[in-house]
C-alpha cells in the first residue's frame, strides 16, 4: 500500500494551527524510538506524539507517572534523529510542569533540545501560567483536556469525563482558555462525542480526539494499541488495524523450533571459506590432535 502524504515539506506547529475544517483530518499517532517513527512518518501521519505512554506500553509501568523528563528525552531523540516529516510533539510528564515556571520551561527546553518541535502537557486553567512561561520561550504547546491520565489519582481511575453538565462546561471553557493563551491545538481524551464537538464548534485551534468521537479536527492513537502489538484489553476507543503480537510470538516460536531442530541456520545462512582455506584447516585440525599428548597412567 502506498504511503498517504497529505501535504508536502515538514510539519510544524503554526501549519497545524492553521488547519481548518474544511482540510482533511490531522493524523497524529505515538512513537517511541527510530523504527516506530520511521513506520509513522512513512504512512504520511501529520504529527508523532512521543506520549507519556511509554510507561505502559515500552518500559513495562501501570501509569504514566513513573516517566521523567529524561526519559520522555531520550525517547523524544530517537524518534527526531529519524529526521521525520511530521510535527514531533513531546509529552511533559508529571510533575514536570506543576513546580515552578522557571522548571517548567527548563523541562520544556529539554524536550526541544532533544528534537520536539512542540511540547504537550495536560490541565486546562490551572495550567495556564505554565502554557503562558512554554510560549514565551518561544516552544509551541498542545493542550489535553478531558480524561488526563497524568491525573489519574485525582480523577478516581481511567473514567470518561464531562458526562454531566457542569463537568462538559468546564472542559469547553479550559478549551477556549488554552486557546486563547495560544496552544496550537487541544487533545480531547475520553469525552462524549457532543463535548467533542462543541468544543471543536468553539475554539479556533484544531482538536485531536481519542475517544472523543468523529467530529474533532484529528483522531491520535497510541501505535502499540493500533498495530495490536499490546497483549492488554484495548479501550472502546481502539481500532486494531494489525495484530502484530501474535505475528511476533508466531516468529519467535518458528525460529526457535528451527534452531533445535538443525533447520538453522541452513547453508545459504552461512559464510564458507574457499576449499583450500577448508582443506588446510583440515590438515592443521588433524596435526594438532597428532601433537596432543596421550593420557598416561599416573606415576606409582
Amino acid at each position: 500500500m502506498a504511503a498517504s502524504t497529505p501535504t508536502k515539506g515538514r510539519v510544524t506547529a503554526p501549519a497545524v494551527a492553521a488547519h481548518t475544517s474544511t482540510d482533511s483530518p490531522l493524523v497524529m499517532v505515538t512513537a517511541y524510538d527510530a523504527p516506530t517513527a520511521r513506520i509513522a512518518d512513512a504512512a504520511g501521519v501529520d504529527m508523532i506524539l512521543v506520549g507519556d505512554s511509554v510507561a505502559n506500553v515500552v518500559l513495562g509501568y501501570e501509569d504514566t507517572l513513573r516517566v521523567t523528563t529524561e526519559d520522555i528525552a531520550h525517547h523524544v531523540g530517537a524518534v527526531a534523529r529519524t529526521e521525520p516529516r511530521a510535527l514531533v510533539v513531546g509529552d511533559l510528564p508529571w510533575l514536570s510542569y506543576h513546580v515552578s515556571t522557571s522548571e517548567t520551561v527548563h523541562n520544556a527546553a529539554k524536550l526541544v533540545r532533544a528534537g520536539a518541535g512542540a511540547v504537550k502537557l495536560e490541565g486546562g486553567r490551572k495550567r495556564l501560567e505554565a502554557v503562558q512561561a512554554i510560549l514565551d520561550a518561544e516552544i509551541p504547546v498542545m493542550g489535553h483536556l478531558g480524561l488526563t491520565p497524568q491525573s489519574v489519582h485525582a480523577l478516581g481511575g481511567f473514567r470518561v469525563q464531562g458526562k454531566d453538565l457542569d463537568t462538559a462546561r468546564a472542559i469547553v471553557d479550559d478549551a477556549e482558555a488554552l486557546a486563547a493563551a495560544g496552544c496550537f491545538a487541544v487533545v480531547l481524551e475520553c469525552v462524549p462525542d457532543a463535548v467533542a464537538r462543541l468544543v471543536t464548534d468553539t475554539i479556533a485551534v484544531p482538536t485531536i480526539g481519542i475517544g472523543a468521537g468523529r467530529h474533532c479536527d484529528g483522531q491520535v492513537l497510541v501505535m502499540h494499541d493500533l498495530l495490536g502489538l499490546e497483549d492488554r484489553k484495548p479501550p472502546k476507543f481502539v481500532r486494531r488495524y494489525a495484530d502484530l503480537a501474535n505475528d511476533a510470538i508466531a516468529a519467535v516460536s518458528h525460529f526457535a523450533d528451527d534452531v533445535r531442530n538443525g533447520r538453522f541456520p541452513s547453508s545459504d545462512e552461512t559464510y564458507h571459506a574457499a576449499d583450500t582455506v577448508s582443506e588446510s584447516l583440515n590438515l592443521y585440525t588433524g596435526e594438532a590432535a597428532e601433537d596432543t599428548p596421550s593420557e598416561r597412567a599416573p606415576a606409582t
